[in-house]
């Protein structure tokens, strides 16, 4: 608790470029909840390093995530929005909380098994020990509640392990972090695999609309969204193309699928592929004006990265202050 409030805590990585499902799925409902939590939102560049990163572009796509952070409407000064590299509590804590953990759990790990078939090359001892990192960037800031995918439930499980197994030997040293149960965001999957969720990294250039994409751009991909013979709107899952994309219509306009159903009633699906482009322009268009106008404002955004870090750093530190005591660790001499 901070200030009689909840912390919440997440983050996303600084590679690739976020997509429509970034913002829709995430991004969106993280600016609704400064006024009941204290929120850490970390662009995670520690994390990005498991994967060989080329290190100007790395500093690009990082500085470029915190502006977007704040293009969606995220308030630096209501919001804590910081680079994870900044903060050496991350680091430190990790280490520790390595020493917490058993080689069985990691190896249980869906998503390392997933990334080292896909990176045979470079199977590393971070890719490894990427959820332990991942459990201290949650514990650093005694996060109450993390929102998280089905895909990282895991991570958040094996990092509630890990607390509880810290808090049986030495205490009631971290608070144990529960999934974000609030408003959910849509679950917007890829145009031309709907049965999968659209990806920053997907390398089909038609699959995910990006935020930075513009319109003409937008409007063509979704001309190319796989669809079906159906010839018909209907909020079918079976028809896996057009239940996305009523999603994102439904996301982007406020409107309720039986509504959108009725709207596009004995209309073809050009129609609605148009009508589902022009609603994302639109709803792109004030956060890439916002972004650019940011962009163009360097004092700006490095005093926030500045003033942010310091605030992050703040409490990541009382925290690991609190755990190098109880392990043992001796004090500092200031």
């Amino acid at each position: 608790m901070i200030d009689g409030k909840k912390v919440l805590f997440s983050g996303m990585q600084a590679t690739g470029n976020l997509t429509l499902g970034n913002y829709l799925g995430a991004l969106k409902n993280w600016v609704t909840l400064c006024d009941e939590y204290e929120c850490f939102y970390s662009v995670v560049d520690l994390h990005s390093i498991t994967i060989r990163q080329e290190p100007a572009e790395l500093r690009k796509r990082a500085r470029a995530l915190l502006t977007l952070y704040i293009a969606a409407g995220l308030d630096p000064e209501k919001n804590c929005l910081y680079y994870q590299s900044h903060v050496s509590g991350h680091c430190e804590l990790s280490w520790i909380l390595n020493c917490f953990t058993y080689m069985g759990e990691l190896n249980r790990m869906t998503q390392f098994k997933d990334k080292a078939a896909k990176h045979a090359d470079n199977i590393n001892a971070g890719l490894f020990t990427y959820p332990v990192l991942m459990a201290a960037d949650i514990l650093l800031y005694q996060a109450d509640v993390v929102p998280v995918g089905k895909d990282q439930l895991q991570h958040l499980e094996i990092t509630r392990d890990i607390a509880q197994r810290f808090n049986a030997i030495y205490g009631d040293v971290f608070a144990i972090p529960e999934p974000y149960v609030g408003k959910t965001g849509a679950s917007i999957k890829s145009l031309q695999a709907p049965e999968k969720k659209m990806s920053k990294s997907d390398e089909n250039p038609n699959a995910s609309i990006y935020l930075m994409d513009d319109p003409d751009t937008i409007m063509r991909k979704f001309r190319r969204a796989v669809t079906d013979s159906e010839a018909q709107v209907r909020y079918n899952p079976e028809q896996a193309g057009i239940y996305n994309l009523i999603n994102i219509y439904s996301a982007c306009t406020g409107k309720m699928p039986e509504e959108i159903e009725k709207e596009f009633d004995g209309k073809g699906y050009g129609d609605f592929k148009t009508a589902v482009g022009e609603s994302v322009v639109s709803v792109l268009r004030p956060l890439q004006e916002r972004y650019t106008d940011l962009s163009k404002n360097k004092d700006y955004i490095d005093s926030v990265i500045k003033n942010n870090a310091e605030k992050a750093d703040y409490y990541a530190m009382k925290t690991l202050r609190k755990v190098q005591k109880k392990v043992g660790f001796p004090e500092r001499v200031r």
